[in-house]
C-alpha cells in the first residue's frame, strides 16, 4: 500500500534572515516556531502517513523537544542536515528508504515554507499518484527575464510561465536514484529537487498552489507571514 511521507528539511543558518542567536527556522510567531507551523501542517493532515526532518545538526535536541511539546506523533526521525540543501534531502529521503516502500511518495518541503494549504497537500498526492511526480507552482505576476549564455534576453510569454515552489512530490525510488547520479557525477548544488529531475530526464506534473506560499529567508518574508497568519486566526475568532 503506497504510503505518503513528507520530507522537511530544516538545514539552513538564516544568514539573509540577519538572526544572531537561531536559525530562521526557530523564529517565533506567538510563541510558536515557523517550523512547527510547517510540521503541523503534514501531522494534521489526514492522508500524511509520516514526517521526516533534516535539521541542522546543533540544533536536533531542541527540535526534538519542539516535537514533544507540540505533541507531533507523525514525525517518526529527525535526520542532521547536510552540507548543500540538496544533501539534507538525501539524509531525510536515504531515512525514508530505511522505514518505508519503495513506491511511497515523498513531499519534499522546506521548513520554512509554513504557508501552503491542506488543499496543496492533496492535490500534491493525487497529482503525483497519477502522473509520478508534481510540482507546487504559481503562475507567474510578472514578466520573467531569462539571460542566455551569449548575453541576449528571452522573455517568455507570462501567460506560459510558472514559478516552482513546494512540495514538491516524488516517487521515492525515482528521486533517490537521480540523487544517486547527482552523487556520483559529483553534484551537490542542484537548486532544488524539480531541477534536479529535469536535468535527468524525468517528466513532472504541476499543481497550482497559493501565491502566500511564500519561502521565509528575509525578515521582509517574516513580516508578510505573521500579517497572514494574524489575518487568519482574527477571521477564526471573529469570523470574517
Amino acid at each position: 500500500m503506497q504510503k505518503n511521507i513528507a520530507v522537511i528539511f530544516a538545514g539552513g543558518s538564516g544568514t539573509r534572515m540577519n538572526t544572531k542567536s537561531r536559525p530562521k527556522q526557530f523564529l517565533e510567531l506567538h510563541g510558536k516556531p515557523i517550523i512547527i507551523y510547517t510540521l503541523e501542517l503534514f501531522e494534521n493532515h489526514p492522508e500524511i502517513d509520516g514526517i521526516v526532518v533534516a535539521c541542522i545538526e546543533p540544533w536536533i535536541p531542541y527540535l526534538q523537544k519542539l516535537i514533544r511539546k507540540f505533541e507531533l506523533s507523525k514525525v517518526v526521525a529527525v535526520v542532521p542536515g547536510g552540507e548543500t540543501g540538496q544533501d539534507s534531502i538525501y539524509n531525510g529521503l536515504a531515512e525514508v528508504e530505511k522505514r518505508y516502500p519503495a513506491d511511497s511518495l515523498v513531499l519534499i518541503h522546506d521548513g520554512v515554507r509554513p504557508l501552503i494549504t491542506p488543499e496543496t497537500i492533496s492535490d500534491n498526492i493525487q497529482t503525483a499518484s497519477r502522473d509520478g511526480s508534481c510540482i507546487t507552482c504559481v503562475k507567474a505576476s510578472e514578466t520573467l527575464v531569462v539571460t542566455q549564455s551569449d548575453g541576449s534576453l528571452q522573455i517568455p510569454s507570462r501567460a506560459n510561465s510558472l514559478i516552482a515552489r513546494a512540495p514538491q512530490t516524488f516517487v521515492l525510488q525515482d528521486i533517490l536514484t537521480a540523487h544517486r547520479k547527482a552523487q556520483q557525477e559529483g553534484k551537490h548544488d542542484f537548486i532544488d529537487s524539480c531541477t534536479m529531475m529535469a536535468h535527468y530526464g524525468y517528466s513532472m506534473a504541476t499543481v497550482i498552489g497559493p501565491t502566500e506560499n511564500i519561502k521565509i529567508t528575509t525578515p521582509t518574508d517574516f513580516f508578510v507571514f505573521r500579517a497572514i497568519e494574524d489575518v487568519r486566526e482574527n477571521s477564526q475568532i471573529f469570523g470574517f
